[in-house]
């Protein structure tokens, strides 16, 4: 979304950076589940979801882990130093994130708040990387409107551990939010939106469906569809049944093609 909101007006966004953010986030992401995985295992093996993990389920023992681990990270850096300076260190800088994200549940009953912090670093590095510096006024909310996004899919995800969490001891907002999640997911969701909003604004796309000059396919259509996506993730969940948690967190991967699209074609007739 960032390196096509950063894209030259009227143009596709650049193809081989979206390669390059594409293995990037595969490798580093994969990274924060091995971290993950590798702290976790004595409580992942008390969890029904998660006790047949590698790690936990004596598969692979944590040296081997740690192994993989290595080689996550290797590949990650020679992608990395692809980058522009200004982007080498800021992509290094969320390396802290991704460390320390597995010690929240134990210490916070917001560890999605800081997952969302983490996962969403490349709002800021992709403009980064074409841009070779930042523009807050877009990058910022396109930053919260993914942090809220995370707390609305995550929390709804972490309603299929709370009877586990609760036995382990372990902390996260489905149990913090109980009978009233969809009264703050749904607050989450109108800041997610509200905050995209702003960014496409800023960044001078989908203007014209503002003026009611139909040029193409702006971004707000899509934005309302995007919106209407999440209300129906919010209403429809059953927070009771592990299999409609999971079935509705897979679902974001539409909601995130929508806005992208949506970026994408305010984009090309901006």
């Amino acid at each position: 979304m960032s390196i096509t909101l950063a894209a030259s007006p009227g143009s596709l966004p650049d193809i081989k950076m979206l390669s390059l953010f594409g293995c990037g986030a595969l490798l580093l992401r994969g990274a924060g589940c091995t971290v993950n995985d590798l702290l976790d295992h004595d409580i992942d093996s008390k969890v029904e979801r998660t006790k047949l993990r590698p790690v936990a389920s004596g598969l692979l023992t944590p040296f081997q882990g740690l192994s993989f681990l290595g080689c996550q990270l290797l590949l990650g850096l020679g992608i990395l130093l692809q980058l522009n300076n200004y982007s080498r260190v800021l992509g290094a800088s969320s390396l802290l994130l991704v460390f320390s994200y597995p010690l929240m549940k134990r210490l916070t009953f917001w560890p999605q708040a800081y997952l969302g912090l983490t996962f969403n670093w490349g709002a800021l590095l992709g403009w980064a990387a074409v841009k070779g510096d930042l523009d807050p006024t877009v990058v910022l909310p396109l930053y919260v409107s993914g942090v809220f996004w995370t707390l609305v899919y995550d929390t709804i995800y972490a309603h299929q551990d709370k009877e586990d969490d609760l036995k382990v001891g372990v902390k996260s907002t489905a149990l913090r939010f109980g009978d009233l999640t969809k009264n703050w997911v749904s607050g989450f969701g109108i800041i997610c939106i509200n905050s995209l909003a702003i960014s496409g604004f800023n960044a001078d796309i989908g203007v014209h469906f503002l003026l009611l000059l139909w040029t193409g396919w702006p971004f707000y259509p899509f934005l309302m569809a995007a919106a209407g996506q999440l209300a129906w993730q919010i209403w429809a969940v059953d927070l009771s049944n592990r299999a409609d948690c999971n079935r509705k967190f897979v679902s974001n991967k539409w909601f995130g093609a929508i806005i992208f699209t949506g970026i994408l074609f305010g984009k090309m007739t901006s």
